[in-house]
């Protein structure tokens, strides 16, 4: 069972609005972080302090793809996250527009 403390540490994670868009982005397809840097316009060394709060919070999972860590949503235990997640408006357009899981991307 869902303890409150838990439920609260979770929703404090995604209330910061990066954190939250992050997740929003993760929800359509994985990224790793020089693609959320450029999406969100900021710093990579910014977008990793994000990540790793967000991995620690057990939000997010990565998966090493050759020299790049790509994060995905760690949401299989956290259902009642998900569905506010897809309570807002996807954000799938702005990938595709930037070209976020194009193959060597990164490279």
């Amino acid at each position: 069972m869902l303890s409150i403390e838990k439920l609260a540490d979770e929703l404090k994670l995604a209330g910061d609005k990066t954190r939250l868009t992050i997740l929003l982005y993760l929800l359509e397809r994985e990224c790793c972080v020089c693609d959320l840097a450029e999406l969100l316009q900021t710093s990579q060394p910014n977008v990793s302090q994000h990540m790793r709060k967000l991995k620690d919070g057990g939000l997010v999972k990565e998966s090493r793809k050759g020299q790049w860590i790509y994060y995905s949503l760690n949401m299989e235990s956290k259902p009642y996250l998900l569905e506010l997640l897809r309570l807002l408006p996807s954000q799938k357009e702005k990938l595709d527009q930037a070209g976020i899981g194009n193959a060597d991307r990164c490279q």
